[in-house]
């Protein structure tokens, strides 16, 4: 099946199904509470941007995923640009266990307050993420390897990753990355330009 670059999020309370299609009228409805809530207020999921702004954007990624390395100065230049913007990370790694182990050591950063710049480190790196390769960048950056390795076990990180393909598997996702802000989305590259009317028109819904 060919993925769908632009497509509406339909979903329905139970969390059940999400239907994917070309972009379409919404027809009046909105993202259910749950969901957003879920979506955009998970204490357990970090932030970039201005955590109190006034649009919300949500990315699912892997860092073993092409367009989600591509997009990265894309998501930058949209941050920097939008000072009202507050973005909501969701590790959803879905490319092996590279990437689960690379979603697992970005997240347990967090303990050493590097998060952001782990993340920017690993989506910037041209090996694939892989156990030794995301011990060679969390060296080259400082980290305490031997804390970060204790930390990716503990239980808000497992349970991170578990929200996430809930989440993406109720909502149907196809893939990464993909941007959800309000009750619309996009999926793949995408041009800053259109990201940023993505989070503009969210502001309305």
């Amino acid at each position: 099946m060919m993925f769908q670059r632009r497509m509406i999020l339909t979903l329905a309370l139970t969390a059940s199904a999400m239907a994917i299609a070309p972009r379409l009228s919404w027809a009046g409805h909105s993202l259910p509470p749950e969901f957003r809530r879920q979506l955009e207020h998970d204490a357990n999921a970090p932030i970039f941007g201005n955590p109190d702004g006034d649009a919300t954007l949500i990315e699912f990624f892997d860092y073993n995923c092409q367009f989600c390395r591509a997009m990265m100065p894309v998501v930058d230049a949209v941050l920097g640009a939008d000072p009202g913007l507050r973005m909501v990370m969701r590790e959803w790694p879905v490319f092996g266990e590279g990437s689960v182990f690379a979603a697992r050591a970005a997240l347990a950063s967090r303990k050493q307050g590097r998060y952001a710049d782990f993340h920017r480190a690993l989506m910037s790196q041209k090996p694939r993420a892989e156990r030794a390769s995301v011990l060679r960048v969390a060296r080259s950056m400082g980290l305490d390897t031997q804390q970060l390795q204790r930390d990716m076990g503990g239980p808000e990180i497992a349970q991170h990753i578990q929200q996430s393909n809930a989440l993406a598997e109720a909502m149907g996702l196809v893939g990464t990355p993909t941007f959800i802000a309000g009750s619309d989305s996009r999926f793949g590259a995408i041009s800053s330009t259109e990201l940023a009317e993505l989070v503009a028109a969210s502001r309305g819904n």
